[in-house]
């Protein structure tokens, strides 16, 4: 399994954006110009955003969760984006609600059953709204980057046997 990629150039902070097609060009674009992923991850994000939305309406602040096939990726990373303004993302699994969205975990995973893994260890953290309003207010990458290693276990994902 290789390793992920999470270090302080995939934590963005104060991303200024109207929608949330903006915001998700945003931050897959840095993971492009990071060589993280294809080009064609920038589509293919946007259109599953627009067939399975992500938003999530966690306690005290929504979060969304993009991701896409593994094929437009070239090393698994998780990126973090907290944005300066709220954007409204549809409700996963309600095709008519929004949720004011904060804080973007965008997945790019290189093989599916370790984002099914990630997956259900964000789910555990999008129920701590403490962790979540810590993250929001939070204007250091390294303090990020620290508290999510710690609630993601993400020394598992680091190669190898722990």
């Amino acid at each position: 399994m290789s390793d992920l990629i999470f270090d302080e150039s995939v934590i963005l902070l104060d991303v200024e954006a109207d929608t949330k097609e903006s915001v998700l060009e945003i931050v897959a674009k840095n993971l492009v110009d990071k060589g993280l992923v294809k080009e064609s991850f920038i589509p293919a994000i946007l259109k599953r955003e627009s067939e399975f939305a992500t938003g999530l309406p966690t306690a005290g602040v929504s979060v969304a969760i993009p991701h896409t096939d593994v094929e437009h990726v070239n090393q698994k990373t998780i990126s973090v984006a907290v944005l300066k303004q709220p954007v409204d993302f549809v409700i996963m699994g309600d095709d008519q609600e929004t949720t004011p969205v904060q804080i973007i975990f965008m997945l790019a995973m290189n093989e599916a059953h370790s984002q099914l893994t990630l997956l259900q260890k964000l789910m555990q953290i999008f129920q701590d709204e403490q962790t979540l309003t810590t993250i929001a207010n939070e204007t250091s990458k390294t303090n990020i980057k620290k508290l999510l290693e710690e609630k993601l276990d993400l020394a598992a994902y680091e190669g190898g046997e722990r």
